[in-house]
């Protein structure tokens, strides 16, 4: 259930608009079953009851994690991308709330919060990603999870005088992020041209945070790191890290 929807471009979905949420869901990538079932593998276990779900977007991760009877909610900015939960087989299972994850509060309390797939970097303000964390803290349950999985940047690929590392190139598309090294923002530049010779620029904003940065926020938001790893198989972090999946722990008491 959805409590609001939208089928055009609207200013209020932010960077995620209808023109986008309508091919979120191609086949590959982030969307290959086997990374969809690693990440829902790790959640089912680490939950002990309702989980609620950050950014929940198109329901990659929601949808089957419901599927194995995991009670799940969610909360998304772009009523775009949540429009295609209802639509998909089991999507009725998944609640979505239509607000900000910084600051829109459910009912309820959960075993289990989690925010997937580098969107804790598009809050672009250290504030606004202490919030995020302050915000999932209050909806668990003493002893609940706080997980969230994210890129680290490219930075051992710059060198001096560049601020451009490129992370893909395709027939047809060019991808690169462009660091600022004080602020901690970058962009991630996507330039598509279609075959008949059509060019397409995106930009989306994003702020990093290293995993340090990240464990204080947690201790400001009541909670500390329990588990961090390289990626769902639970392969340990290191300095050749390309990502983490970290877990939180709300105090007990």
């Amino acid at each position: 259930m959805i409590d609001d929807t939208n089928t055009e471009d609207d200013p209020a979905d932010g960077w995620f608009p209808e023109s986008v949420a309508a091919g979120y869901d191609s086949p590959g990538g982030a969307n290959a079953p086997e990374v969809v079932t690693s990440a829902v593998d790790v959640l089912e276990d680490l939950a002990d009851g309702p989980v609620l779900e950050f950014a929940v977007g198109t329901g990659r991760i929601a949808i089957p994690l419901a599927a194995r009877g995991v009670p799940v909610r969610g909360i998304e900015l772009s009523r775009a991308m949540a429009a295609r939960i209802a639509d998909k087989p089991g999507g009725d299972a998944v609640e979505v709330t239509i607000g900000d994850m910084t600051k829109t509060r459910v009912a309820g309390q959960f075993s289990l919060a989690y925010l997937v797939f580098n969107t804790i970097g598009n809050v672009t303000t250290q504030d606004g990603q202490v919030d995020v964390f302050r915000n999932a803290a209050a909806h668990l349950r003493p002893g609940g999870l706080f997980v969230v999985e994210v890129g680290l940047p490219e930075l051992r690929r710059l060198p001096p005088g560049q601020d451009i590392v490129p992370f893909a190139m395709a027939s047809g598309y060019v991808g690169f992020d462009q660091y600022d090294v004080v602020t901690q923002e970058f962009t991630s530049n996507h330039v598509t041209v279609t075959p008949d010779g059509r060019g397409r620029f995106r930009r989306i904003p994003f702020r990093y945070a290293w995993p340090a940065e990240m464990d204080l926020m947690a201790r400001i938001a009541g909670m500390r790191l329990k588990h961090r790893w390289a990626d769902w198989d639970r392969s340990e972090f290191t300095a050749e890290s390309t990502k983490h999946v970290s877990v939180w722990e709300r105090a007990p008491h």
